[in-house]
């Protein structure tokens, strides 16, 4: 049997358990907040004091943190993509019933809540005053028209991976803002991003346990993969960002100088990641691989000492970048 139709196995073998995935690691859309419960409330006589007094909050936060938050906001609506993306995925078939299967239903209700991050901090960005909200609206068109490519191809096992990976990085971010914005007074914006984040760490672990199942079925061939992703390094969703006028790609590195300058993000926390997984799917205690695995096990595991030692060389060299869509004059 062929690779491609193994993995095609594996992935009808996980399907048997799509509805167990959905109800322990999604929430009901009428027990989940939703952004109303967290903004403003518009219909309130108290709406406009309220926004004043967000307003007063945003002030206080410095100028990098903005960058990141603005970053974060425009990742989490390029959501289209990575929908797109996953519903492309060798295994899964939209339709949903007699023809289909239930890899849909799993996508869709995992869109369903990842949409709402996206809606939460655009609408916050909004009424805080402190961005150019048309600036943040054309990067945000510009990154879905140029989507992006995480050398995943159409493999289920290596998409996996991806989403492991990424839904721990986010969850990172999100709550390292969280704490930031706490110190910094604004009380209300921490809770969203904390309850994001949560969301992310509830998607993480799904995803890492489709890569656990398959761990169990197919150990080599999803050895190869993951260490395929390593090599590869992992590219993050939004690594073509670029501000109005500018180039594909050119605003990331400058958006991920402002992340690792104030700790939200760093590269000691890509490595940390990796060594999670690692240990999340035992991978020194994997058993019955080919020969092929084996050197490809062995390369891994000295795989973030490795990364350590290049990290530790590594300076956030630039200095701070002025981005269009936060002005200094609206920074307090």
């Amino acid at each position: 049997m062929s690779i491609q139709n193994v993995r095609l196995e594996v992935m009808r073998f996980l399907e048997k358990n799509i509805d167990t995935f959905v109800d322990s690691y999604l929430i009901p859309v009428e027990k989940i907040w939703q952004p109303s419960d967290l903004l403003p409330d518009s219909e309130s006589e108290e709406f406009i004091e309220e926004v004043k007094e967000l307003r007063e909050y945003a002030k206080e936060l410095p100028y990098d943190f903005w960058v990141v938050l603005v970053g974060d906001t425009i990742t989490e609506e390029a959501l289209p993509t990575y929908e797109s993306w996953l519903m492309d995925v060798e295994g899964v078939n939209q339709r949903e019933g007699e023809g289909g299967n239930g890899w849909a239903k799993w996508i869709r209700h995992w869109t369903g809540e990842e949409n709402r991050h996206g809606d939460l901090l655009n609408k916050y960005l909004y009424l805080s005053g402190r961005v150019d909200m048309k600036e943040v609206e054309i990067t945000t068109h510009y990154l879905l028209n140029d989507g992006f490519d995480p050398g995943t191809d159409r493999d289920p096992y290596k998409n996996f991976v991806f989403t492991s990976f990424q839904e721990l990085a986010t969850y990172i971010s999100h709550n390292r803002v969280a704490k930031m914005a706490k110190k910094y007074g604004d009380h209300r914006l921490s809770k969203m991003c904390r309850l994001i984040a949560g969301d992310e760490m509830r998607h993480h672990h799904a995803y890492s346990e489709f890569v656990d199942r398959i761990f169990k079925v197919d150990p080599s061939e999803m050895l190869l993969a993951f260490v395929d992703m390593m090599k590869r390094k992992i590219t993050m969703p939004a690594n073509l960002l670029r501000e109005s006028g500018g180039k594909m790609g050119e605003a990331f590195e400058l958006f991920s100088d402002s992340a690792q300058r104030i700790g939200v993000y760093t590269s000691h926390d890509y490595i940390e990641i990796m060594q999670k997984l690692i240990d999340r799917w035992e991978i020194s205690h994997l058993t019955n691989l080919t020969d092929e695995a084996e050197k490809a096990r062995d390369y891994l595991m000295k795989l973030p000492a490795r990364m350590t030692r290049i990290a530790e060389r590594m300076t956030v060299g630039r200095e701070q970048h002025i981005f269009k869509w936060v002005r200094p004059a609206l920074i307090k």
